[in-house]
C-alpha cells in the first residue's frame, strides 16, 4: 500500500533504512499470504523464509558485525519484521531469536557464548527459543518458580534446572532456549533471576505442544525442566546481574511485538483498501462512502501512531537509554496491539461476507492479531506500569 510504504518520511529514518524497508517489503512480496496459508496448513516450517531473510543479512541486522551481524539495532530489526508482515509473512520467531536472545547474548553473555551462539544466530543457523511465563506466575515475573541450584561448590559446579514453563514459541525447531530462573544469593537467601542456555535434547528437558486455536507455522509448547543438568557456562554473564540481563531482552521483546502488530495491522488494511477502491454496489466504489472510508483512514492513523512510538523506543534503544526505552516500548507495544486489532477487525467488516472466506485470507488475522494484545505482556499490565512508572499513582498490587 503505497501512503503505508513512504509512511516512515525521510526525516524519521535514514536513506539506508528506506533501502532497507523497501528491499525487505520485495522479499516479503515474493513470498505473500499465500506462502504463510500453505505452510500452516501443511504443518510445516517458513524455512525457506527464513533462509533467504537469512542470506539476506535481514536476520541478524542487529547483531555485532565481528560475529557476522549487521552491527545495527532495533531499528533495522524492527523494519525487517514490519515488512515481512506487511507483506502477510511475518517470521516470529525474529522477535525470539535474534531479538530477545541475541540482544542478551552480545550484551551480556561470556566471549565463549558469543562465539558460539551469535554467529549462527546471525546467519539463521541457530535459533533460540525465550522460556520465561509459568503457569502460576503469568506476567509477574517475581513469582517465577523455576530455580536453579549448584550441584556442588565452586565456579565450575554444575548447575541443576528444574520448573516449568508455558507458551513458548518454537522450541521445536530452536537449537537451545534461554530459560529465565532464579538462584538463591548466598548473601541474603532471596531467590534473584537469572538466564541459562538450555540445548534442545538436554537429559530431563521435556517439552508438550499446546493446542492451540490459533494457526500459526510457530508452535507453542509447555516445558518441564526435572533436574536439568547445565554446565557452569550455561549461565549467561554475571549471576548478579540477572535482572538487568532480562530486563535487556524484555525491551526488544516489545520493541518487535510492536512491529509485529503494525506489519500485520497494515497488511489487512491494505487488502481492506484495494477492495474498497474496486468494490460496487451502488453507482460508486464502497470506499467513496464515509461509513468505509473513515473508518479506514483512522485505522491508518492509529498504526501510524503506533510506529512513531516504535522508532522512538528502538532509538532509545540503540543509544543506551533502558529506562527510556523501558517506557516507550511498552507504549509501543500497547498501540500497536490495538492498533492491529482495529484494523484488521475494519478491514474484514469492510469485505463483509468476503472478509470470512479463504480466498481473502483474512479470518484468520481475527485470532492473529490478538497476539499483539496479549502477548508478551498484556495490555493491562502495560496501563499499569504506565500510571506508575510514568504517572506517579500508587501500585494496585
Amino acid at each position: 500500500m503505497s501512503t503505508a510504504r513512504t509512511a516512515a518520511g525521510t526525516a524519521l529514518e535514514t536513506e539506508e533504512h528506506q533501502a532497507l524497508r523497501a528491499a525487505v517489503a520485495a522479499l516479503g512480496k515474493r513470498y505473500g499470504r499465500d506462502y504463510m496459508t500453505t505452510v500452516i496448513r501443511e504443518g510445516s516450517h517458513t524455512d525457506a523464509l527464513w533462509a533467504e531473510a537469512a542470506k539476506l543479512g535481514y536476520l541478524g541486522v542487529n547483531l555485532p558485525e565481528e560475529y557476522g551481524g549487521g552491527g545495527g539495532g532495533m531499528a533495522e530489526l524492527s523494519i525487517v519484521l514490519e515488512e515481512l508482515g506487511a507483506a502477510g509473512s511475518p517470521l516470529l520467531m525474529m522477535i525470539v531469536s535474534p531479538a530477545i536472545c541475541g540482544t542478551v547474548i552480545a550484551r551480556f553473555g561470556t566471549d565463549e557464548q558469543k562465539r558460539k551462539w551469535l554467529p549462527g544466530l546471525a546467519d539463521g543457523s541457530l535459533t533460540m527459543a525465550f522460556g520465561i511465563t509459568e503457569p502460576d506466575a503469568g506476567s509477574n515475573s517475581h513469582r517465577i518458580t523455576t530455580t536453579a541450584r549448584r550441584d556442588g561448590t565452586g565456579p565450575d559446579a554444575d548447575w541443576l534446572l528444574t520448573g516449568r514453563k508455558v507458551f513458548v514459541s518454537g522450541v521445536d525447531i530452536a537449537d537451545a532456549t534461554l530459560i529465565v530462573g532464579r538462584t538463591e544469593d548466598a548473601r541474603s537467601g532471596n531467590l534473584k533471576p537469572c538466564l541459562f542456555i538450555v540445548p534442545r535434547e538436554a537429559p530431563g528437558f521435556g517439552r508438550n505442544q499446546i493446542d492451540m486455536e490459533l494457526h500459526a507455522p510457530e508452535k507453542q509448547f509447555e516445558l518441564v525442566l526435572d533436574d536439568v543438568r547445565l554446565p557452569a557456562d550455561a549461565l549467561v554473564g554475571d549471576e548478579d546481574a540477572g535482572l538487568l540481563q532480562l530486563f535487556a531482552g524484555l525491551n526488544p521483546e516489545r520493541i518487535m511485538t510492536a512491529a509485529f502488530g503494525i506489519g500485520m495491522g497494515r497488511y489487512a488494511l491494505s487488502k481492506a483498501v484495494e477492495y474498497a477502491r474496486t468494490r460496487q454496489v451502488w453507482k460508486a466504489p464502497i470506499g467513496s462512502h464515509q461509513a468505509i472510508a473513515h473508518p479506514l483512514a483512522t485505522a491508518h492513523i492509529d498504526l501510524e501512531l503506533s510506529r512513531l512510538m516504535m522508532q522512538k523506543a528502538a532509538r532509545l534503544y540503540d543509544d543506551g537509554d533502558d529506562v527510556g526505552a523501558g517506557e516507550a516500548a511498552n507504549m509501543a507495544k500497547y498501540a500497536a496491539g490495538e492498533a492491529c486489532v482495529k484494523a484488521v477487525d475494519q478491514a474484514v467488516h469492510t469485505l463483509g461476507g468476503n472478509g470470512l472466506t479463504r480466498e481473502y485470507g483474512l479470518a484468520s488475522l481475527i485470532t492473529a492479531s490478538r497476539v499483539a494484545r496479549i502477548a508478551p505482556v498484556s495490555r493491562e499490565m502495560i496501563l499499569n506500569y504506565v500510571s506508575h512508572q510514568t504517572l506517579g499513582l500508587p501500585k494496585s498490587y
